[in-house]
């Protein structure tokens, strides 16, 4: 889509010293494209060559790029700065293994309140997912994956995230968080999927709609009346391997495609844009059957949505006023 340009830091330190000269130079959390930790803790990030075309970069355009590197590279998925400048990051669950990973989020999330940003969104890859959250980087690290919550999303209140396993999402609110100083209690089931367990949740909320990705389709929920009401929008039965990542505002969804699995997505591809403004997340199966068919044999091959999601319709929940 655009050219890329890659910068390599051999510590935390060294990342700091970094992005604030990229700053200088034009780079805002929208030009930051993939976040990359080696297995020795050093860090890859990469960003567009033409820093004057950061302005017109969208979310859903970083999730349909593909890493600008080869090897054994560990991924960040996003990094949010929480009320309280604590930090919550996602991503391949081997940054545990590291050692720099929560300087490097620390540093980032810096960073973004230098840019007057609350978070990053950064490409998608292939990982086994992970979640932690610290208050800075000299504190104790919790790793939420180990209490079973992932794909963590942050909304006007609280955190989401979904249950390992398990159909259920769940929700902390700041306020609780903040008098507990830990996220590792006052998590409450918001909302249970009736499409069997919840494999992944798009990345960031839009206009209080969020996309679930289910064993047996998508669910497009309400998130405007937490943690009181949750509310279904919209479904979409789906057995080849899509899921929604994310999707641009007043655009496309990103949709990426890989192996279903009773505890997530794997082998997750860079995502696809698919859609068009109008689009309602009713007509995902119809614009993906349009897309050409790719190399036979690989887990879902774009277009090949099955004669069972073909046939299925999805249904919509009832308007109501926000």
């Amino acid at each position: 889509m655009f050219a890329t340009r890659v910068y390599h830091y051999r510590d935390p330190a060294a990342v700091i010293l970094g992005l604030k000269e990229l700053r200088k130079q034009g780079l805002t959390p929208r030009g930051l494209l993939f976040v990359a930790l080696d297995p020795r803790g050093e860090t890859s990030i990469a960003v567009p060559e033409d820093l004057d075309a950061v302005a017109s970069i969208r979310v859903g355009d970083k999730l349909s790029l593909v890493p600008p590197w080869e090897g054994r590279w560990f991924h960040f998925d996003a990094v949010h700065r929480l009320p309280g400048d604590s930090v919550l990051w996602n991503g391949d669950r081997r940054l545990g293994d590291t050692g720099s990973a929560p300087e490097v989020a620390c540093a980032i999330s810096e960073w973004l309140k230098g840019s007057s940003a609350k978070n990053v969104f950064l490409g998608c890859t292939p990982h086994v997912p992970g979640s932690w959250w610290t208050v800075d980087h000299l504190s104790a690290v919790t790793d939420l994956h180990n209490m079973g919550l992932l794909d963590c999303v942050v909304t006007s209140g609280g955190i989401l995230a979904r249950k390992i396993d398990g159909p259920q999402l769940f929700y902390l609110d700041f306020q609780s968080l903040a008098q507990q100083g830990t996220p590792t209690d006052g998590w409450q089931e918001v909302f249970t999927s009736s499409m069997g367990n919840i494999l992944l949740v798009e990345r960031r909320v839009l206009q209080y709609r969020l996309v679930l990705t289910c064993e047996q389709g998508l669910i497009e929920i309400d998130v405007s009346n937490l943690p009181e009401l949750v509310i279904e929008t919209a479904r979409v039965p789906l057995r080849s391997g899509f899921g929604v990542v994310g999707r641009i505002d007043g655009g496309a969804f990103a949709v990426t495609v890989g192996k279903l699995e009773p505890w997530g997505l794997t082998n997750m591809r860079p995502a696809m844009l698919v859609g068009s403004p109008t689009d309602r997340l009713l007509d995902l199966p119809k614009a993906l059957r349009a897309l050409p068919v790719t190399d036979p044999g690989e887990p879902a091959p774009v277009g090949a949505v099955d004669a069972a999601d073909a046939a299925a319709g999805g249904s919509e929940a009832p308007a109501t006023d926000d």
